[in-house]
């Protein structure tokens, strides 16, 4: 019965969406313009944090191997990332660019903490993980930090008694919080992003060939 009723309607829209199809014409090269440029802006932040994140293993290797990751990836490839959060944040080229529309939404602090976390984890000197606790607590957990993330009041507390003897879960609810915040918001909105959807393309829209 609704559909009748919507298909009733549109007869009498008709002269009015006339008038529209010219203002469209205009929006839609204003959409397409924009579009470009947030492509543009979009690639210019994932080269930054695809070269960042391979400065760490420069000094390690320096085979030509290690470059491969960096290519563009295989509209296959970037399909799986939709196939779960995880899939996404295990690829460089994946993480990269989710960072970059982190970046463009204006919060990147929840996947720098979430990455300050995972490092952390890994850290084997006690000396090491209290100056690392205190320095995530001062960058993302405290009052005004830099870049507070948000979290209640009571997990900022209780992080604050526990990195006077720093162990590996000081971070740990926190950084499930943030984790599940970005899987259930941001990363979606990723997904329908026209940086995510431009990856998937069978046909990139850029001229130059990457090699394999």
């Amino acid at each position: 019965a609704m559909q009748s009723a919507v298909l009733l309607a549109l007869p009498a829209e008709g002269g009015r969406m006339e008038r529209g199809s010219r203002r469209g014409e205009a929006g839609e090269a204003e959409k397409s313009r924009m579009k470009r440029t947030i492509i543009k802006d979009w690639k210019t932040r994932l080269s930054y944090f695809l070269q960042n994140s391979s400065n760490s293993t420069k000094m390690k290797s320096k085979k030509v191997g290690k470059q491969r990751t960096y290519f563009r990836p295989s509209p296959e490839e970037a399909q799986l990332w939709s196939e779960a959060f995880d899939e996404l944040l295990a690829n460089k080229y994946g993480l990269a660019a989710f960072r970059a529309f982190l970046k463009s939404e204006f919060c990147e602090e929840n996947i720098e903490f979430w990455l300050a976390c995972e490092d952390f984890k890994k850290t084997k000197s006690p000396q090491k993980l209290t100056s690392k606790a205190k320095k995530i607590y001062n960058d993302f957990i405290e009052k005004e930090a830099p870049k507070e993330i948000n979290i209640d009041f009571q997990t900022k507390n209780m992080i604050a008694q526990n990195i006077q003897e720093a162990t590996h879960t000081c971070f740990s609810a926190a950084q499930k919080r943030v984790y599940s915040l970005m899987e259930n918001n941001s990363y979606p909105r990723f997904l329908e992003s026209e940086f995510y959807q431009e990856l998937c393309k069978k046909t990139p829209i850029t001229r130059t060939t990457q090699g394999t």
